[in-house]
């Protein structure tokens, strides 16, 4: 073997336990940042109001929800954005809205009106508010998990 192929190997060999050793450090510090975004701010986004068509409606669990005529199941939607370019609420408020096309979606699909007791769902913890999503901006991914339960609910 060659005095260059030998470096080359010990250089190769060097720079991989430097970046797994780098990989680790990252892992160690992995940002968790949750914050708590009220559901008013996400239905008020211009793209929420090109995106939802108002056939279907959302409540969350605690909140004021009109007469429920028929539970027609629950749902988990966990919708995931990059958070490069983005600040943590504004890819917290993207993230939720994805929830919510994908509950409206699902919802019309099974013939209901609306979607209730919806509840944050981070890693399968329900964590209820009448008011706010429970959001988790990590160093380059936002995301939200959200439950609910389809529903046909009174006019």
């Amino acid at each position: 073997m060659t005095t260059m192929n030998l470096f080359t190997q010990v250089l190769k060999r060097s720079l991989a336990v430097g970046v797994a050793a780098l990989g680790l450090a990252g892992a160690a510090h992995a940002r968790d940042t949750v914050l708590h975004i009220p559901l008013a701010d996400v239905l008020a986004m211009p793209e929420a109001q090109e995106k939802l068509d108002g056939t279907v409606k959302f409540f969350l669990a605690g909140a004021p929800t009109p007469k429920i005529e028929k539970r027609l199941g629950s749902d988990v939607s966990n919708p995931k954005t990059n958070g490069f370019g983005k600040t943590d609420e504004f890819g917290c408020k993207w993230a939720a809205l994805s929830a919510l096309i994908a509950f409206q979606n699902s919802a019309k699909r099974v013939g209901a009106n609306a979607v209730v007791d919806v509840v944050s769902y981070y890693k399968r913890n329900e964590t209820r508010s009448d008011t706010t999503i429970e959001c988790h901006a990590g160093a380059m991914i936002i995301g939200v998990a959200l439950k609910g339960t389809y529903a046909k609910v009174a006019d």
